[in-house]
């Protein structure tokens, strides 16, 4: 309880001149004498108020999914905010998601279609190229999101408690716009070749989906050595380079004869890429190619969430 000095306040007007005066005079209009004590304010009896309790996780839990749910508004608070910076200040803005792989494209063309020679299933090489770079494109912009995620919001981390899991996944699903602007340029190289979808197009959510889950898997193991091992951060463009031809992008699978061809679906994005031709230009299925493609993608992201669920706690310390 605060005790103040007692005091006067006195508020006046200036009247006009009454009848019968020639001069004015100053009447109070009101007065504040503050005797009474100034009270605090009252605090609030803690069983109003709610309690949060915070537990480690315990067992192989691979996701909280309804503690993300209760969480839902920062997870699209953070996808807006991944979009939103992504292009800030750009002269092109968006139209980088449509430059970066048709510039890729037109060098793929040139180097492994006109003057290597590189096979293209029959199709023009252009189409080929560019029909393998979309989900390329998406794997290595949902990866290198996803890793960079938890380094790139660190005050986040260290002053505010959330599921730390909402930033890798937030930044892999922001990478669907960048997708979604660059799918129009493969529909008008369609159109511009005259070449028709097949009925597999029906399946492309699938391999859509099993792109996205291969980008999580591995961006939640990144995103979490990155928390401790900055290197993460330099070897990933390396990382992901070399992926990308160790992808048939720029060249088909079926240069490799069976068992290999195979085996070499033991690399998660053969499938997808395959599975993209597939669906939109009507090429060899990709038969058991895609079976261990999406078998190794259901790896990733489980070893990755156990991985990332098991060091969760330390990097407010860390970071």
């Amino acid at each position: 309880m605060t005790r103040v000095k007692p005091f006067r306040l006195r508020r006046a007007s200036i009247c006009p001149p009454q009848p019968g005066h020639s001069e004015r005079y100053i009447e109070p209009v009101a007065v504040l004498d503050t005797q009474q004590p100034v009270r605090s304010a009252e605090p609030i009896p803690r069983s109003t108020l709610p309690t949060v309790v915070i537990k480690p996780t315990q067992g192989l839990i691979l996701l909280r999914w309804r503690e993300i749910w209760e969480y839902r508004e920062l997870f699209f608070f953070l996808i807006w905010r991944d979009v939103k910076v992504r292009y800030k200040q750009t002269i092109l803005g968006a139209a980088w998601a449509i430059i970066q792989p048709v510039m890729t494209m037109v060098i793929f063309s040139i180097f492994f279609g006109r003057l290597a020679g590189v096979s293209s299933d029959g199709f023009p090489y252009p189409i080929f190229a560019y029909a393998g770079l979309l989900p390329w494109q998406l794997f290595a912009t949902a990866l290198s999101t996803a890793a960079n995620s938890l380094v790139a919001s660190a005050s986040m981390v260290q002053k505010v408690y959330f599921p730390r899991v909402v930033l890798p996944v937030s930044g892999v699903l922001a990478s669907l716009v960048d997708f979604s602007i660059a799918m129009v340029v493969l529909i008008g190289l369609m159109v511009w070749y005259r070449v028709a979808p097949t009925m597999a197009v029906l399946l492309l959510p699938l391999f859509l989906l099993q792109a996205l889950v291969c980008a999580l898997g591995v961006g939640l193991w990144l995103a979490a050595l990155n928390v401790r091992y900055r290197d993460i951060r330099h070897a990933l463009p390396f990382v992901v380079q070399f992926w990308l031809f160790a992808t048939p992008v720029a060249y088909p699978s079926s240069l490799l004869d069976e068992p290999w061809r195979t085996l070499y679906g033991l690399n998660p994005m053969v499938g997808v890429v395959e599975g993209f031709r597939w669906a939109f230009l009507g090429s060899e299925p990709p038969s058991s190619m895609i079976a261990f493609s999406a078998v190794v993608s259901l790896v990733l992201l489980v070893t990755g969430a156990i991985y990332f669920q098991s060091v969760e706690r330390k990097f407010a310390d860390v970071i």
